[in-house]
């Protein structure tokens, strides 16, 4: 490409070809959830494995999902928690045997593969649409396999085997449940219904394409009424009338859209496909309009966490949305928060109703959970919003929404503050969550609480600023910030709160908040680096209590202070406790930890707190090459840049709202930038550090081109060569992947 088509970056991608060796493989067939092939669309889904016992060596499992179906609970006082519906059993004539082999396409989002059988072979492809509520299962007969079949089997029905294979968690819930099945046409019908009243109902058929071939179609639908019934009848029906290698078609280019929305490059080959299938995983998980993301997706297993958590889960779920240039995944909260402002109000106890809104620990998808003792949930979720709307400068989301519910959590702390004897305002005890749990520990001036506090007040006045509003509590929020207790510290970094250091073990990084992901404390300063070096240090090497998330949290703020090498070296440790498949379990599966980490990986390419933008700001040494098109950034800007050799070699910014922009390139000596469009005008600063940061003055819709050099570099970008890549190292357990097979360490 010539210098003069300065803006056009040339991407030499094939898309099917790149992500091919980050497909998730299965060498021989999975047997738990641990390995288990997933499948979803923002709210069916099915998790696909079989089973070693030898009654059911012959099934394939497709133990299917949909999020929003939870039951009432009958055992005790609780929230309406998810509940399993059930599975769809391939049963063969043969039992599974080797070679066996599954790969699930990203690309394509489907899962395909070859099963061997005692009697012949099984060809499979199954996934679930991504815009109709259809589960499909294609599935090719040798002659020993022609009398196989697929059985929906109720939650009830299901073999005792198959249910006990997870195991069971006596935390669950589970809902008896009365089963009717009927017969619509072609299309069989079961309804679940639950002694509540509650249930769902499942409709699935099965069309011949010739004497071996057959693809089976399966819906699942929350309720178990009449409106529920024609709902799972009508997707099914239509879905086996439409010409399948169209209905294909279609499934496949809305992945192919959202995928081409931005591009990473790393050359970390186990990182770089466990990154890529989060973005699968995301997408599979939740959708605009769908329910939001609890703590499992649509792949529910045994679990004490059949809802939604939002001291951390929720938070950290939706965290990779914004710097992924995917903030169509992030709507599905922005709606949930929208529907249930009224249930919002009606947390937190009566006299504060009329100005104050709250959330607690956990809830159904209702959003009822009452405020207690951990005050600063709902705070921390609109910080979320605040991400969506700073990434995309969405003027209606913040008048509408983020703004008003903003300013009634706040006016809760407000009503919780109290004047002490040095004058300042400080806050009783409250709960930093899982510090102290079993011991319901609380603390006076906790971090997570002032920290929350300090942010939710700087953000309204910044807010009412943009909107000119003239609001009436302006003067409240100035005067908390000039008097509100300072962030207790002491000589280990940051404490807990008030008289209570981090004295063992803490998972949870609610006590380092104020650096991550708030930011209200950088590393620009030094005494102010030197703080969270310290506290980042002494939490991490307490070790005791730490889990998969404590590292995507350490690998977060290790890249905020630009420590490449550390941030790294936290998700490499991530990666030997995460599952083969990439899922997270701790007393259950929950889906948060691999999708913050995905962030992480994305904080070590690009950063935009404080109001600047940092490119490739926590690169490790060894990452000699790195590449990212069209990552995302606060102010609305679609960043790429080209790491080569060990040094950026251009970078393109893209306005989108004409905000103010302020570039860290981590160069020092002269920076040059062209304004595609400017006719003759070239522009240049001389940086003494590569802390300075250039200031672009863009236009909406206009873009900037950086670089060193007298010559504007050809935008040329492609993926990094990484010699000795694994090939698929996820799916099934492989771990020699990771230290080469002959023929299988390229690309």
């Amino acid at each position: 490409m010539a210098g003069t088509n300065a803006g056009e970056i040339r991407l030499e991608l094939d898309w099917a070809q790149f992500l091919a060796p980050n497909d998730m493989e299965w060498v021989v067939k999975p047997v738990h959830w641990d390995e288990g092939v997933f499948l979803g669309n923002g709210s069916i889904g099915a998790m696909i494995y079989g089973e070693e016992n030898a009654k059911k060596r012959h099934v394939l499992r497709f133990i299917t999902g949909r999020t929003d179906v939870t039951a009432t609970r009958t055992d005790r006082p609780g929230f309406p928690p998810r509940v399993p519906i059930g599975e769809l059993d391939l049963e063969l004539e043969g039992m599974i045997y080797h070679p066996t082999r599954l790969r699930l396409d990203l690309w394509n989002a489907e899962v395909r593969g070859l099963l061997t059988t005692t009697r012949g072979e099984v060809k499979l492809r199954a996934f679930v649409h991504s815009e109709e509520e259809v589960l499909a299962v294609e599935v090719e007969c040798s002659e020993g396999e022609r009398g196989r079949r697929l059985t929906w089997y109720a939650r009830s029905e299901t073999d005792p085997v198959l249910i006990n294979a997870d195991g069971i968690n006596l935390n669950q819930f589970i809902p008896e449940a009365e089963v009717l099945r009927t017969a619509e046409g072609e299309v069989t019908v079961t309804v679940q219904r639950y002694q509540t009243d509650e249930g769902c109902v499942t409709a699935s058929c099965e069309v011949r394409l010739s004497d071996s071939r057959s693809v089976c179609y399966l819906s699942v639908a929350q309720g178990c009424g009449d409106a529920a019934r024609e709902q799972a009848v009508n997707a099914v029906s239509q879905a086996a009338a439409t010409g399948f290698g169209d209905w294909v078609d279609a499934h496949r280019a809305w992945w192919h859209r959202y995928y081409r929305q931005s591009f990473i490059s790393i050359p970390d080959g186990q990182l770089e496909s466990f990154y890529w299938i989060q973005m699968y995983k995301l997408a599979s998980a939740t959708r605009p309009g769908k329910p939001l993301i609890d703590n499992q997706g649509p792949w529910l297993a045994p679990t004490p966490w059949a809802g939604v958590w939002f001291n951390m889960n929720v938070q950290m779920s939706y965290s990779p949305v914004y710097t992924s240039n995917r903030l169509e995944m992030g709507e599905s909260l922005v709606q949930a928060l929208e529907a249930g402002q009224q249930q919002l109000v009606l947390n937190v106890r009566e006299p504060y109703r009329h100005d104050s809104s709250g959330l607690g620990r956990s809830c159904s998808f209702d959003l009822h959970a009452e405020v207690d003792d951990e005050v600063g949930n709902l705070a921390w979720v609109c910080h979320n919003l605040w991400r969506q709307y700073r990434y995309s400068m969405d003027e209606e989301l913040l008048r509408g929404l983020l703004y008003p519910l903003l300013r009634r959590t706040i006016n809760y702390y407000i009503h919780l503050l109290q004047e002490g004897e040095d004058g300042r305002l400080h806050l009783p005890p409250t709960i930093s969550p899982e510090y102290g749990s079993f011991m319901k520990t609380k603390v006076s001036d906790c971090h997570y609480d002032l920290a929350l506090l300090r942010w939710g007040c700087e953000t309204l006045l910044a807010s009412a600023e943009r909107l000119g509003e003239q609001d009436p509590l302006e003067a409240s929020w100035r005067n908390i910030l000039d008097r509100l207790a300072p962030l207790p510290v002491d000589e280990t970094g940051f404490m807990i709160g008030h008289d209570t250091p981090l004295a063992y073990g803490h998972r949870h990084f609610s006590h380092l908040l104020a650096v991550f992901p708030l930011h209200l404390i950088g590393c620009d300063d030094e005494q102010d680096r030197a703080l969270i070096e310290k506290s980042l240090e002494h939490w991490i090497c307490k070790e005791g209590d730490l889990r998969g998330f404590s590292l995507t949290g350490a690998a977060s703020i290790a890249a905020t202070l630009g420590r490449g090498d550390e941030a790294v070296r936290y998700l490499k440790a991530l990666m030997h406790i995460v599952k083969p498949n990439t899922m997270y379990k701790e007393a259950g599966p929950v889906i948060e930890t691999p999708l913050a980490a995905a962030e992480s990986v994305n904080d070590m390419l690009l950063q935009s707190w404080g109001g600047t933008i940092r490119v490739f700001p926590a690169i490790p040494e060894n990452w000699r090459d790195a590449a990212f098109h069209d990552l995302r950034a606060e102010g609305a800007f679609l960043v790429s840049a080209v790491r080569q050799d060990g040094a950026t070699r251009w970078i393109r910014v893209r306005s989108l709202a004409g905000e103010p922009c302020l570039v860290r390139t981590g160069w020092s000596g002269t920076v040059r930038w062209t304004i595609p469009g400017r006719e003759g005008e070239a522009f240049s600063a001389e940086l003494r550090t590569s802390g300075e940061p250039v200031r672009l003055e863009l236009d909406k819709g206009e873009e900037a081109v950086l670089f060193q050099g007298e010559a504007l570099p050809e935008l040329r970008m492609a993926p990094v060569d990484a010699p000795g890549r694994p090939v698929r190292p996820f799916g099934g357990l492989k771990p020699w992947r990771l230290y080469g097979l002959p023929g299988q360490l390229d690309r």
